[in-house]
């Protein structure tokens, strides 16, 4: 007689399967949405003019050539203020590592996830809603209670700070700007439109 068998233990932890299609799209789209955004950037050229800086007069002067040099160069300030987060995080590998592992707890256990396959931990089984819940509180954890959020504000306030410098006293009156130009666009408005956002957000929704 075949000795008895006992029964497998339970998996503590049922990875999903991912569909590598999915990903490619999802790269290909990121790559072709930067690539388009740095399209648009000024020449570095004029962004460090040398004979184009001046001292402004008032205030109220500085902050109309902040106004208007955002306008014309905000596709290299945004640039500029990725590399001083880069910059900043890198340095701090901890910091980029915990990110990293957030980027791709998002990635692989929600976005990337079919939702026809549940997430199943220690043999608990998690909704959509549920694994959406739990993503969110560990990002504001990660963000808000430890040293990754203050990383995070004081590089970007290090960034807004050498943007708002630069601006403030290159005269832009050598630059050629429509008038329409910037007009209603934020900082990251360039990254991508307001319809690939709402796009993103309904795909995520309809998951919930």
């Amino acid at each position: 007689s075949s000795p008895h068998r006992s029964p497998p233990p339970p998996l503590l932890f049922n990875p999903p399967s991912f569909s590598l299609s999915s990903i490619r799209s999802f790269v290909a789209r990121l790559y072709g949405a930067i690539g388009n955004s740095l399209s648009h950037r000024r020449p570095w050229t004029e962004l460090i003019d040398r004979s184009a800086f001046s001292r402004p007069g008032s205030l109220s002067e500085a902050t109309t050539r902040i106004r208007k040099n955002y306008s014309y160069f905000r596709v290299n300030y945004t640039t500029l203020l990725a590399l001083v987060l880069a910059v900043s995080l890198i340095s701090h590998p901890f910091s980029l590592l915990t990110l990293l592992s957030l980027l791709a707890a998002w990635l692989f256990l929600y976005t990337f996830r079919p939702s026809d396959q549940p997430l199943v931990v220690m043999g608990r089984t998690f909704s959509d809603r549920e694994t959406l819940g739990i993503l969110m509180l560990v990002t504001v954890v990660v963000v808000f209670l430890t040293s990754v959020g203050s990383l995070l504000i004081s590089a970007t306030m290090v960034g807004v700070a050498i943007v708002c410098v630069h601006g403030a006293f290159r005269d832009p009156e050598d630059l050629f700007m429509d008038d329409q130009e910037g007009a209603g666009a934020g900082l990251f408005s360039f990254i991508g439109g307001s319809a690939s956002a709402a796009a993103a957000g309904s795909s995520m929704m309809s998951r919930v």
